[in-house]
């Protein structure tokens, strides 16, 4: 059974920084391009950042380059998101992905999710 587990996010005042973990289980992760992506409240779910199997390269939306890191532990089968600079509009739903179809990191192709973590920025 695959499993992606979120966890770090919170609420913050705006200017502030947060950390997102992912934690996977039930493969070997570190074979694939994993990812994140956030939802706010009415919109569509949209890439954050991905990372591939070695971490050696990475995509970032433009919203957020720049401000948030994507890295990877493979020995721990974890992704991490560090977020600096956070802003009202960052406030979303965050989601951890893994892509086992594609080496893409910026694609429709993630086939594995997380549940979700709360962040709430506020100003």
């Amino acid at each position: 059974q695959v499993q992606l587990v979120e966890s770090g996010g919170g609420l913050v005042q705006a200017g502030g920084s947060l950390r997102l973990s992912c934690k996977a289980s039930g493969r070997t992760f570190s074979n694939y391009v994993m990812g994140w992506f956030r939802q706010a409240a009415g919109k569509e779910r949209e890439f954050v950042a991905g990372i591939s199997w070695s971490g050696g390269s990475t995509n970032y939306a433009d919203s957020v380059k720049g401000l948030f890191t994507i890295s990877r532990d493979n020995a721990k089968n974890t992704v991490y998101l560090q977020m600096n600079s956070l802003k009202p509009e960052d406030t979303a739903v965050y989601y951890c992905a893994v892509n086992t179809r594609t080496s893409r990191l910026r694609s429709r192709d993630y086939d594995y999710w997380g549940q979700g973590t709360q962040v709430t920025v506020s100003s």
